[in-house]
């Protein structure tokens, strides 16, 4: 088993298995009362002087659903034009005051490269109204959103759109390169003679697909594969990783059933017969039916499983953004200001899913913020192996003075401020919506929770993270 984790002798995980992982807090799950203290707010409000309050004004998301049920048929411009649709009808918003639209997504249609545009225009969207779209993988929509926060802030526009999509039902599926080889001079050949002596050269080598896969190009390893590495070297065991995801199931299903995850805008998919109203993935298991399952990634040996994973989701999002002089205008009533927001980087290889790490302290430092001041924490799940890592790093000394050249550790966050409506390994994980979900949840959670500062972290493919922070508009009452 040491042979199938053993990484690299001057990596992170190295480190960790020789000696590093022993100063970490033993259990991150169980803060102690002192570090959780409610103190005193370092700042009355995070607007700055001569710069424009960006707000937050709504947002909805379609349901999330497991890949291969009822959006099975749709495409990705579908549920993403339902996203947009949604929330005009949510905000009554007259579609000609929008000025800009943009939208993440990772795995993308060819058919729709910019699957913003032609969402919107499925929508009603002016022609006239300009889309893009971005990809960053699972902070796709973080991108979206902060994208349009730097257009408001250098007064380019006043409203702006921002979203995204994900649609892993039907995910592109290429020819071999050797049969595009072949096509793409087929295509060129004036001559039967000439198509006849290429047809000629076909085997069946030229017919094997290449399958898209969840994994780094720049390191050919899955995902999964680098968060059961992850999960080894802080000594994280298949139980505590058991014990969070159903905690995030628990979670998630308390606040749907107490209507919570308001966000959600039903669904009448053409050809199903009930309209889709909520997340389908929500399932409260058992710990001992959990224990059952065998390793998804690193066999047999790995504790990443079914259970303790996010799966395959379909799903949009969008939320209406704009200057807080515009809403004035519009009479809109702000959820919350986009304030302080970073967007992280390391290595791909053995740091792929600390970016919460990285870009916390990063954050927090440029919003002039303790580990204290936030009352609400919104953290993606990839992985419950994966967030346990991170929780374990950011309450490490030896992490923060080692790989972050900083005194200390930035302090892990309290759990009982942190996804407490659930996350991604429950709600499902739509890699372009995400990011919207995320904002949504902080913003109804400090308005739900009367709180002020919200952080909202999450670890991307690429060794990426980001990181932000989200005031709660004094309108914005319980």
């Amino acid at each position: 088993m040491a042979a199938v984790f053993r990484p690299r002798s001057s990596s992170l995980l190295s480190a960790l298995h020789h000696g590093g992982v022993r100063s970490l807090t033993t259990s991150c799950l169980q803060l102690r009362a002192a570090a959780a203290g409610v103190q005193a707010k370092t700042k009355a409000t995070l607007g700055k002087p001569g710069m424009k309050n960006i707000v937050l004004v709504e947002g909805v998301r379609t349901p999330f659903l497991m890949s291969g049920t009822q959006y099975q048929k749709l495409m990705p411009h579908d549920l993403a034009r339902q996203a947009l649709t949604g929330l005009v009808g949510k905000v009554g918003l007259d579609k000609s005051v929008v000025d800009y639209i943009v939208m993440g997504t990772v795995i993308q249609e060819v058919k729709t490269s910019n699957v913003a545009r032609e969402a919107a225009l499925g929508a009603g969207f002016s022609d006239k109204t300009p889309a893009h779209t971005v990809t960053m993988a699972c902070i796709s929509a973080n991108q979206a959103i902060t994208t349009c926060a730097g257009l408001m802030h250098a007064g380019v526009y006043d409203a702006c759109v921002a979203g995204g999509v994900e649609f892993m039902s039907d995910v592109p599926i290429r020819h071999s390169r050797k049969m595009r080889e072949l096509m793409l001079k087929l295509n060129k050949a004036k001559t039967t003679g000439a198509r006849l002596s290429l047809l000629s050269q076909l085997s069946m080598k030229h017919l094997m697909p290449e399958l898209p896969a969840v994994a780094e190009f720049s390191t050919n390893e899955t995902m999964g594969h680098s968060a059961d590495r992850l999960s080894a070297a802080f000594k994280i065991s298949r139980e505590e990783q058991d014990n969070f995801a159903l905690r995030s199931h628990t979670l998630a299903h308390k606040a749907q059933e107490a209507g919570h995850l308001s966000d959600v805008v039903a669904f009448k998919v053409p050809g199903v017969d009930q309209t889709v109203e909520k997340d389908n993935g929500i399932r409260v298991s058992t710990l001992e039916q959990m224990a059952k399952l065998r390793p998804a990634f690193v066999k047999p040996y790995g504790t990443i499983t079914a259970a303790n994973a996010s799966y395959l989701t379909d799903g949009a999002s969008a939320c209406l953004l704009c200057t807080e002089e515009k809403a004035k205008e519009m009479g809109w009533k702000p959820k919350a200001y986009i304030r302080d927001f970073t967007y992280v980087s390391q290595d791909p290889k053995d740091q792929l899913l600390l970016g919460p790490s990285y870009a916390t302290p990063k954050v927090l430092e440029k919003a002039g913020l303790k580990n204290s001041d936030i009352d609400v924490w919104e953290i993606h799940e990839a992985f419950a192996g994966q967030i346990l890592a991170n929780l374990k790093a950011m309450d490490s000394d030896w992490f923060g003075k080692t790989y972050q050249g900083r005194s200390g550790k930035v302090g892990a966050p309290d759990m009982d401020k942190m996804n407490t409506w659930g996350g991604s390994l429950s709600i499902g994980h739509p890699f372009g919506a995400t990011g919207v979900r995320l904002l949504m949840h902080a913003a109804h959670r400090l308005i739900k929770e009367d709180g002020q500062y919200a952080c909202i972290t999450a670890c991307a493919a690429g060794g990426q993270g980001v990181g932000m922070i989200v005031e709660r508009h004094p309108e914005a009452t319980v």
